[in-house]
């Protein structure tokens, strides 16, 4: 007998055709049957060991996290309902062009160090890898999702070249050739790059071509996170069209969005590129996450030259007045790279996270709030948390735009992405929300999106992006990751006073066809596994 009967459910299967009524049987770790309409057509019910009635819920492919942090909190925390309790069954990780695999003894310190912001020191993990295949060993001894795993550009050139802003020799870039082709032969997905972070950063377009090719050769494709979100935005996504199209590879732009004060309203400008490069036969998709504010590290908004030759040498220039009043002259009147080529606006700047204990005080203040009652220049401050925490706290830099949030979410090679930083007392409320915010504020609420519409774009498309024939749809024979989740009440929890709140209406997820979270409470399975592309 199968184990799992899901009884009346209202099934949007994410093809984004229309919602119908059956009952779905599980087995095995994949959907075994699906019976349409068949109480009400009198005909015989399928029974299972186990029978969960769900009216009133609708059943959906688990949800698709084409953009994730998740890269020690998979590791760390076996609970990880941030993702679990959100519908989400997969996790596309590696992201921005850092993250921890492959690394040597020196970049995996290097790099641990970069990205403290987004992960935490790591001080908790035993990092027992050092190549992309290992990773994805250890990610299979037990995750409470599904992970994919981009290779990383910057951690491929800080190992190859190392973190100096300098053209790569021709042996340096046949080795970083060999390293994104080892990676892909060990699983990795594609390929992701953080153009405005060091040292991803100094690559020129003729190097990321290189390695786009190697890319397309194995069927991946590339991630960016291009050169500029704010001042230069529309010639930042120009520049990676251009790059895909000469390498021949598929092209996926993380957090596509337009802001800063310079973009507002200009995402018809945007979709209108990307249509004209889909109409001459580009092959390209988009993620974003449903909200205004970004997120990243504080260290991040430093102009690239501050940050060569790795973390250390940051904190020594930070530490030197000369410099650091150079740093300053960058970030409030020219504008760095690290801010997109936009002046700052200490203002929008809120710390959502620290290291050190007694840096706490800062966490949900922006940078302003804090110099004015400190009697210093915002500069002073932020000069100071940067120092005093070694480069860790993570910010939330609120310069989005609603309009061109809706518009690039209508667009039909759109999906999801939570971009969520997991790591400090007050991150993105996205971490924990992305997902139920879609279907509650911008379906229900809203009427942005169809709830058809909006389930495809958060599971059959990044499935096919990923290149997974057995996911992302309702069908027979594919995998049963599943969500079933009450269309009239699913709300995201989180918000930016309580980010770590779990979303309403969401009582049962199965990874694997095991249950994940089972009346609205996360069970002790560890079903996720990661998810590797195979041979072509």
């Amino acid at each position: 007998m199968d184990e799992l009967v899901i009884r009346d459910a209202d099934v949007v299967d994410g093809s984004g055709a229309d919602a119908y009524r059956a009952d779905v049987v599980v087995d095995g770790g994949r959907i075994v049957s699906i019976v349409k309409e068949a109480a009400a057509a009198g005909c015989q019910r399928p029974t299972a060991r186990r029978e969960l009635d769900a009216e009133g819920l609708v059943l959906a492919p688990g949800f698709i996290d084409m953009h994730a942090h998740s890269d020690l909190a998979l590791l760390r925390d076996p609970d990880h309902s941030a993702k679990a309790a959100q519908g989400v069954t997969l996790e596309v990780i590696g992201q921005d062009g850092l993250s921890y695999a492959p690394v040597d003894d020196r970049t995996l310190g290097e790099v641990r160090r970069a990205i403290a912001g987004w992960n935490g020191p790591g001080d908790d993990i035993d990092f027992d890898w050092r190549t992309v295949g290992e990773y994805l060993d250890r990610l299979d001894r037990g995750i409470a999702v599904n992970a994919a795993y981009l290779i990383p550009q910057g951690t491929v050139r800080a190992l190859a070249v190392g973190w100096e802003d300098r053209p790569a020799t021709e042996a340096e870039l046949a080795r970083m050739r060999r390293l994104v082709a080892e990676g892909l032969e060990q699983g990795a997905v594609g390929m992701s790059s953080g153009l405005t972070y060091t040292p991803g950063m100094y690559a020129p377009d003729a190097e990321l071509t290189e390695l786009c090719r190697v890319v397309a050769r194995y069927g991946g494709y590339y991630c960016p996170h291009h050169r500029s979100y704010g001042a230069g935005a529309l010639e930042a996504y120009a520049e990676m069209v251009d790059l895909a199209r000469r390498a021949g590879c598929p092209l996926h732009l993380a957090h596509a969005t337009m802001n800063f004060g310079v973009n507002k309203g200009r995402a018809p400008e945007l979709l209108a590129l990307l249509d004209e490069a889909l109409a001459a036969g580009a092959d390209i998709t988009l993620d974003t996450y449903p909200y205004t504010p970004g997120s990243t590290t504080l260290a991040a908004l430093l102009p690239g030259w501050a940050s060569e030759g790795g973390p250390e040498r940051v904190l020594e220039r930070l530490a030197d007045d000369a410099t650091a009043e150079r740093i300053r002259h960058h970030l409030e009147e020219t504008g760095s790279e690290g801010c997109h080529g936009v002046p700052v606006e200490w203002e929008t700047i809120e710390i959502s996270g620290v290291s050190r204990p007694e840096l706490t005080e800062y966490v949900g203040r922006t940078v302003s709030e804090s110099a004015a009652a400190r009697g210093e220049t915002p500069w002073a401050l932020a000069r100071r948390l940067l120092l005093q925490d070694r480069l860790a706290p993570s910010i939330l830099q609120h310069v989005g735009h609603e309009e061109n949030v809706r518009a690039i979410m209508r667009h039909r090679v759109h999906t999801g992405g939570s971009d969520g930083i997991l790591q400090g007392a007050k991150p993105h409320p996205r971490a924990y929300g992305t997902f139920p915010h879609y279907l509650g504020h911008y379906v229900r609420e809203l009427g942005v999106l169809s709830l058809e519409e909006c389930v495809a774009h958060l599971t059959s498309r990044p499935a096919a992006r990923l290149g997974l024939p057995d996911r992302g749809l309702v069908r027979e024979g594919y995998r049963a990751d599943l969500v079933l989740f009450d269309p009239a009440t699913v709300a995201a929890g989180s918000t930016f006073a309580h980010p770590r709140r779990l979303p309403a209406g969401i009582p049962h997820v199965l990874v694997d066809g095991r249950f994940v979270i089972e009346d609205g409470r996360r069970t002790d399975v560890l079903a996720g596994r990661s998810v590797r592309r195979g041979p072509r």
